[in-house]
């Protein structure tokens, strides 16, 4: 691996180029925050992909689109003299060491958990009215509702064992099911929203991301179709001409693919 003097020789590469192509490329020199952003998050939702595929070398291009967002934004600051790379960094610094007392004060914890509810406690005192305005508004609904509930279970907000919420995700299906006998539209919605709300604190008590689960099962589901698709292709028969029987023999050798 390279030193911290080769790490640093590479960061500092990297802002020089920044420089170069904001003086020097029509493109570059166009960009705002504001054309960036959309650009930000489809890059960071590439990284996520590279991460669930443990495509290790795809990571490190991935984290490398990111950083370049990184200082592409802070160089913009610096022109409008608000912020550069430095303030970025420094602030960051200052953040992870008043929020690590038990690393850099005299704070004492036993597990991770104690960690979790320090750093939501540091949050309040820091002048925030809530655990939960750290969690962003634009989130996608799964993700946001999974921070959620760490959030609020930082400060001690929880149940106790996965088996009381597990009768939650029970009791909330038989509430969606009363609706839906009843046949109310809004109703129904709204009970689903919390059958999905109590399926993804049930997920945090199993110890997995529901996202990550979520975004598995699609990417095998696809995978899948896509070899239905492949041997309707072969047969030289559209998939809605094949009988359901004939497509799910296909799924079933879909399955023992890796």
């Amino acid at each position: 691996m390279n030193s911290r003097q080769d790490q640093l020789k590479a960061f500092d590469r990297l802002l020089t180029i920044m420089d170069e192509l904001r003086a020097q490329c029509p493109w570059d020199k166009k960009q705002t925050m504001e054309t960036l952003r959309h650009l930000t998050i489809e890059e960071t939702y590439e990284l996520g992909d590279a991460i669930l595929d443990d495509d290790l070398d795809e990571v490190k291009k991935e984290l490398g689109d990111v950083l370049l967002h990184i200082v592409f934004y802070s160089k913009i600051g610096s022109e409008t003299k608000n912020f550069d790379i430095a303030d970025v960094c420094n602030e960051i610094c200052e953040k992870l060491i008043n929020r690590h007392p038990h690393i850099y004060g005299d704070i004492k914890v036993n597990n991770e958990e104690d960690v979790k509810r320090n750093w939501e406690n540091l949050k309040l005192k820091e002048g925030k009215t809530s655990v939960l305005e750290g969690v962003p508004k634009s989130l996608p609904a799964l993700v946001k509702a999974n921070r959620i509930q760490e959030k609020v279970a930082g400060v001690g907000f929880d149940w106790e064992q996965p088996e009381q919420v597990w009768e939650k995700v029970q009791e909330e299906l038989n509430e969606l099911n009363d609706e839906i006998e009843l046949g109310n539209k809004g109703r129904i919605e709204s009970e689903f929203g919390d059958v999905l709300f109590s399926m993804v604190n049930y997920a945090r008590f199993l110890d997995i991301n529901p996202e990550n689960a979520l975004e598995r099962t699609n990417k095998k589901f696809s995978k899948r179709f896509q070899y239905l698709e492949e041997k309707a292709k072969s047969l030289n028969k559209p998939l809605k001409d094949m009988t359901l029987a004939e497509m799910d023999a296909f799924w079933e050798e879909a399955k023992h693919i890796p």
